[in-house]
């Protein structure tokens, strides 16, 4: 007899094979960023424009721009001022980022609990990735952050379907559910990446990062959300933070060493701190 969790399983399988699952829409304001980020005749204050009509995005690019990702000197309190430290590019991956907070949340109280938690807990990889690039590569920073927070969207979808069909909401079920998300979230993250016309660098990240022992000519973004997440779980109880980093080579390509531990990244502890209450 087939268990719920199989059939399940089966059907998100199928519906991904088919293309027929219910996959989450960028917000409004996500996608005009995104349309005026092609644009080359793209002003600052055309951008200030568009990115003002949603003030809560606002004040979290202002608040980006004043702390330790943007290396400010000066305090500022306008959004094109903000804009203009930052950077055209990088305001705009920030906002599309930023703007994806929306999405995770439910009206079932568990579920709603498990997407702020998917949510914060991306953020926090976002905000180390943003540190790690900046710091140990010659990656874009901006990018490594937008790879940071979607290197879990694949769990929107599954979450969502658990909650429309009243299945995995029970405490003891919370373990099936975690079976399920970790079974399907890549691929199905990968497709959400695709279809949202991100570029192949981030569509892939949600696969590749779970490959702890990947091989590659040389350091991507990959590696870097790889030395993120396990940088976030140092110290906690989940099975990640019981890998040792002296396997993994994506410390090697960003050239922190095989032998480093949680210490080798204390100067930048408070910088990655500030990071992750901007994002959050």
């Amino acid at each position: 007899m087939i268990s719920v969790m199989e059939d399940v399983k089966h059907k998100l399988m199928e519906s991904v094979r088919t293309d027929n699952i219910v996959l989450p829409t960028l917000p409004e304001i996500a996608l005009r960023v995104r349309e005026a980020a092609d644009d080359d005749d793209i002003s600052i204050r055309g951008l200030a424009d568009l990115i003002g009509s949603d003030a809560a995005l606002t004040a979290r690019i202002i608040q980006v721009a004043n702390s330790p990702m943007a290396r400010g000197i000066n305090s500022i309190d306008n959004l094109p001022a903000a804009i203009s430290r930052l950077g055209m590019t990088y305001s705009c991956n920030l906002a599309v980022g930023l703007a994806m907070r929306q999405l995770f949340q439910a009206t079932n109280d568990k579920i709603d609990r498990r997407m702020r938690e998917v949510w914060s807990h991306s953020a926090e990889v976002a905000a180390i990735s943003n540190v790690l690039a900046k710091h140990y590569t010659r990656l874009e920073s901006d990018q490594a952050t937008l790879a940071g927070l979607t290197h879990q969207i694949g769990m929107l979808p599954i979450l969502t379907y658990a909650q429309e069909h009243h299945i995995f909401l029970k405490d003891e079920e919370s373990s099936d559910l975690d079976t399920l998300i970790d079974s399907l979230h890549p691929q199905i993250g990968e497709l959400i990446l695709r279809t949202w016309k991100f570029p192949e660098f981030l569509v892939t990240i949600p696969t590749t990062h779970l490959d702890l022992h990947r091989t590659s000519a040389k350091v991507d973004l990959a590696d870097v959300v790889i030395v993120a997440k396990l940088q976030s779980y140092s110290g906690t109880q989940h099975p990640l933070a019981s890998v040792d980093w002296s396997t993994v080579p994506a410390f090697t390509r960003l050239g922190l060493g095989t032998d480093m531990e949680a210490h080798d990244v204390e100067d930048l502890s408070a910088e990655m701190n500030a990071a992750i209450e901007c994002l959050k």
